[in-house]
């Protein structure tokens, strides 16, 4: 592992958590190439990581979780083929993300910005710092905005869509949570408890109704109505071949029954 990309681990309620970091303030985190396999190299070992409940993404300082692809690598492309290598790359970050079993948190603490916000959609739930800026500005450099820029719609509707990719104009934290791209949005100070508060909620959850809740969203992206609702019943029935779902209910059940005994 380069040091561009650092992992830490947290134990906590029988699972594990793991903060992965974008390291390179200098250049606002910024993708290259040798960052890139880095970090796919290191979210395909998360998603082999049997005890992980969660994974937390952010960038290193206050200024950017990730400002972009590297501009200076993309410059010195030399033509299509070169072209598609490199963007296979940004795709195949992101795609490593999609493919760890359990809930992605993005924790957006300033630029985040083309390959940045594709990173970000491809995670399963975004937090702000509400001084973060957000934006496709690809068009302004003689490119389209592609590869997981595809999600982006889905976020916050083909018109929004339609208007940062075909303009390349940035836009700030408040827009973005009115516009359904992020979660939360708190003050930098707040945002390290913000997500501590997620985890924790998430933890609260049962491990393998998460993974399969996970899957089974991803699906629904793709499907139609009809395939996402058949797509459903497929897992509900998968829960019930653990004991998880009787475990989890048979102690919903106690605790109800103590708490009508006790008269709460």
């Amino acid at each position: 592992m380069i040091p561009s990309v650092k992992v830490r681990y947290e134990d906590r309620h029988g699972g594990r958590v793991a903060f992965v970091c974008i390291d390179r303030p200098e250049k606002l985190n910024s993708l290259s190439a040798e960052i890139m396999r880095a970090f796919t190299d290191l979210f395909h070992g998360l998603a082999a990581d049997l005890h992980l409940r969660a994974v937390v993404l952010t960038g290193a300082g206050s200024k950017a979780f990730i400002g972009g692809a590297d501009i200076q690598e993309m410059a010195a492309l030399s033509g299509p083929a070169e072209a598609r290598a490199f963007i296979a790359l940004v795709h195949g970050c992101c795609r490593a993300i999609r493919a760890v079993p359990v809930p992605v948190i993005a924790r957006i603490n300033g630029f985040c910005l083309g390959a940045g916000l594709e990173v970000a959609a491809s995670c399963d739930l975004r937090l702000a710092a509400d001084t973060a800026v957000f934006g496709m500005p690809e068009v302004k450099l003689g490119l389209p905005s592609v590869v997981e820029a595809a999600l982006l719609p889905s976020l916050i509707g083909w018109g929004r869509a339609r208007r940062i990719l075909y303009t390349g104009e940035t836009f700030g934290a408040a827009e973005a949570l009115a516009w359904g791209l992020v979660e939360e949005v708190h003050a930098q100070a707040l945002m390290d408890a913000a997500v501590e508060d997620l985890i924790d909620k998430l933890l609260d959850a049962e491990p393998r109704a998460v993974q399969l809740q996970k899957a089974l969203m991803q699906r629904w992206e793709e499907l139609p109505v009809s395939g996402a609702i058949q797509a459903g019943i497929e897992a509900f029935e998968d829960a019930w071949t653990t004991d998880e779902p009787s475990r989890a209910m048979a102690a919903f059940l106690a605790r109800r029954q103590s708490a009508k005994k006790s008269g709460r």
